[in-house]
This record gives C-alpha cells, structure tokens and sequence, in this order.
C-alpha cells in the first residue's frame, strides 16, 4: 500500500511534552499492529484530541502516534473472519491516540476486538457526529437508568451542557422523556440547548455553591463532565436515591464532600469510562445510539464540518472553551 497524510503527535521521552504535531507521509507498516485495516472516512474531534496535540494533557502513552481517538470507515484488509473488505465499521476510544494510532489518518490498523459494525439507522458520517461524546453520553444513560433513575422523580442536570458531551446528554435524555437542565457559562448559548432538549437552562454565574455537607436537593440525578467542585456541588443537592453519571475533568480532578449525601439521601456517583468498557457494552450503547437514543438534532450539534487540511487550526479554540457541539473531520474528502 501507497505512503497516506497521517496526523503524527510525538513527545519526548517521559511522555510529558508534544515535541512536534502534524502531518506525515506514513505506511501502513509504520501502524501500530492489528487485524484490520480501514480506509477512513470521517473522524472528529474531542477534548481528548485536543489535550493530545497541544500537549496541554497527558494523553499519549506511546509516541508517536496517529492522533484521533475515534474513526469511521470501510474494511480494506482483515485477518479476521469477521471482518471482510468492503464493511463499513467505527472504532470509538478504545485507546486510540493513548496506545495506539487513531483516526487522523487516511488509513488505520486496528484491533479487531475494538471494532464496531456500523449499526442500521447510522451512516459513517452520523457516526462521528456522534464519536466518543455521543458514545459516552449513551454509556452515563445507561449507567442512569441501570442504577434505577426514573422520567418522573424530577429534572437532571447536565453540566458542561454546550460541549460534545453534554450536547448529547441533554438531547438523549430529553428524547427518551426526561426533563433536563442545562448548565453553562454561555448566556448566548441558551437558544441553541433549548433547541437541542433543555427544558431550563442555569447559568454558572448563578450557581449558589455554598459550603454546607448537604444543601437543598434540587435535581433527580445528573450527568457531570466538569468535575471539581461542581462535582462536589452536585454530590450536596441531587435529591435522594438521585444518582450523578462522572465523566469528566474540565473543573479539575479533586472531589471534595463528605459522606453526608451517601448515607442520608443515597445519592450515587457512576463513574463512565468509555475506553475499558466490553464489546458487549459497546455494541449495546451503539444499538441504542440508533434507535431509542439517536439524536434527534445533529445538524443542531454538529456545528462544523472541517477537511482534514484544516485540522491543526481547531485545537487551540477547543482548548480555550471558543467550540461549541461538534466537529468533524472529513478524511476522505
């Protein structure tokens, strides 16, 4: 096979720094190993993505990598039978860009296990509207409703409601009959989570934080993605028996409480990972991605379409918290 564009980060030695990013002329042989090779077709971009190329996260495990932790795309080659030339697959976390190479490639070697068919009712191009972020909102939908929350015990905030994440939480939930709240920074922002499901929206600016071990219950459960002492805030004012679906950082990664909301109201906090979960688990969310949970408003969430010349120009902007919904890479052009 020809020499393809690959996005390559590289750090030095103790992992700690990007030394350099951008694009390479690479082989299918300079891949990290796997079964099947997939002619990409789309990408997009996470916050995960962006902390790997400004070298603002520690992300990368191996270096250098391809960046891009999810793809879409077609089977060229496969030494498992249950791949055949031609199949159009997605490949979402599963350590790409941490320990092996991503999406931001015209080609890609992954491992078979980490593969997903692409469900009926998506195309490869909804898939990476919805990557990782819709992915993980369907897994903290579940973790949800697997630890008993239910449409009628009150509304569920959604923090960091105009990122990738929190967009699809909002829309998720909002479609299968929840009421959500949206929390934001962003006051020019309500019209658009309005438009994607939010039946309230709360301003940051407005939170009354306090200090208290327990402060007025206010929401049934909620899906957290800013962490810190928003998390923290949380934790003292989800109703009783309400649970709150961690699967994020952006506030920071301290969690300070007590054990007051645990024994007195019962409150819950699921963690969500969306890199260690079983096949079983990933076919799962993806079958409820296109049927119950399939979002009803991606043209809304997607908010940008970029070729894949124009990647390296949208990290910085992710990083500064200017994106809003999503971005996708189109590959192949």
């Amino acid at each position: 096979m020809n020499k393809f564009k690959a996005f390559r980060i590289h750090t030095d030695e103790q992992g700690k720094a990007v030394v350099r990013a951008g694009f390479e002329e690479i082989g299918i042989e300079d891949l990290t190993p796997g079964e099947v090779v997939v002619r990409v077709a789309y990408s997009c971009v996470n916050y995960k993505d962006a902390l790997a190329a400004t070298g603002k996260g520690k992300i990368l495990r191996a270096s250098p990598l391809v960046g891009g932790i999810d793809l879409s795309g077609n089977v060229v080659e496969s030494k498992d039978p249950a791949f055949k030339e031609g199949d159009e697959v997605l490949v979402c976390g599963a350590g790409l860009s941490e320990n092996y190479d991503g999406g931001y490639a015209e080609y890609a070697r992954v491992k078979s296990d980490s593969i997903v068919r692409l469900p009926k009712g998506l195309s490869l191009r909804d898939a990476m509207a919805v990557g990782t972020a819709g992915f993980t909102a369907a897994l903290a939908v579940q973790r949800l409703e697997d630890n008993g929350q239910q449409r009628d015990n009150g509304p569920i905030l959604v923090t960091g409601a105009t990122g990738g994440v929190g967009g699809f939480s909002v829309n998720m939930l909002s479609g299968i009959g929840y009421e959500v709240a949206a929390l934001t920074r962003k006051q020019e922002r309500k019209d658009y989570l309005r438009g994607i499901g939010a039946a309230s929206v709360v301003l940051m600016d407005e939170l009354q934080i306090g200090t208290r071990p327990l402060e007025k219950a206010v929401w049934a459960g909620a899906v957290d993605s800013i962490g810190g002492d928003v998390l923290s805030w949380l934790t003292r004012t989800v109703r009783p028996f309400g649970s709150i679906a961690s699967i994020g950082l952006a506030g920071g990664t301290k969690l300070e409480t007590t054990v007051m909301p645990f024994i007195l109201r019962g409150v819950s906090i699921l963690g969500v990972n969306s890199v260690l979960c079983s096949r079983e688990t990933r076919d799962n969310a993806w079958h409820r991605i296109a049927t119950d949970l399939k979002p009803r408003d991606l043209d809304k969430i997607v908010t940008r379409e970029i070729g894949f010349d124009r990647l390296p120009d949208v990290f910085e902007g992710f990083m500064k918290g200017e994106s809003v919904g999503r971005i996708i890479v189109n590959i192949s052009g």
